[in-house]
């Protein structure tokens, strides 16, 4: 395993309930800096709620009650004193559908500079160019910054939502399933996008396919009914799983 000072994030006996239904059971674990984390799991086992802790999204669902921590180079971010507005800064999310906001395409990756102050128009062009070459899109759509984002394609629309992610300069970027409404062709140019980000950015993708996961990560997090079965390096945990429970899901014996 890396080092701590290869740590960007670290969960540590992290609990989560939905009222008195509980979905993360005294989950620990670690994401490296420039790397990708993969979790898998079956339907239902707590993926995507593990991920919406790592930038407090699940503050927003009613009855939500967590315990636990999640440090973010080694500052808590559940700790009462954490400013949440300056977590979702440096956290990024990019969810399972493409959700561009029905304006420009301009308009949404400068949103979350001018939300955060930046008037500057032509800091705000050159922002939107450097966000949109990251996300391997510019070129497709330099011509027709004007247009509405909701004119590009599904694939297109989702590079998008990872600009806008990338616009407002966070550490690590988590991505929930983000290939699930995408086709082959444009699943294949998000994952290449995926191992190119992480020169830059700290990674953690959800994601039900395997083979997914076994091509884009680094490690890889096996969950099940709410609790972590296996944490390791990818090719440790697709190849010499230590768990049964681990291999049995890996092999399709169950989920």
């Amino acid at each position: 395993m890396a080092g701590k000072k290869s740590l960007k994030m670290e969960v540590k006996n992290l609990n989560l309930w939905y009222d008195k239904s509980q979905a993360l059971i005294d989950v620990s674990m670690h994401v490296y800096k420039n790397k990708v984390t993969a979790i898998i799991g079956p339907s239902g086992c707590g993926k995507s709620t593990l991920i919406r802790c790592l930038n407090r999204m699940n503050d927003i669902i009613d009855k939500c009650k967590v315990k636990g921590s999640v440090f973010m180079d080694g500052n808590d971010i559940y700790d009462k004193k954490t400013d949440v507005v300056e977590v979702r800064k440096k956290v990024g999310m990019v969810f399972q559908k493409p959700n561009p906001f029905p304006k420009s395409i301009w308009e949404n990756i400068a949103y979350g500079c001018r939300i955060s102050g930046v008037r500057n128009k032509k800091k705000l062009d050159s922002i939107v160019e450097k966000s949109l070459k990251e996300a391997f899109l510019w070129e497709e759509v330099k011509d027709r910054l004007n247009d509405s984002a909701m004119s590009l394609s599904g694939g297109q629309q989702q590079r998008l939502c990872i600009a806008r992610a990338l616009a407002i300069n966070p550490d690590v970027i988590l991505m929930d399933e983000p290939c699930s409404a995408l086709d082959p062709i444009a699943t294949a140019k998000i994952e290449d996008l995926i191992r190119i980000l992480i020169k830059d950015y700290t990674v953690v993708i959800v994601t039900h396919n395997m083979q997914q996961a076994a091509r884009v990560s680094d490690y890889t997090a096996y969950m099940y009914l709410g609790k972590l079965i296996e944490f390791g390096k990818t090719k440790q945990i697709f190849e010499n799983p230590k768990e049964e429970s681990t291999e049995n899901y890996i092999t399709g014996r169950f989920g």
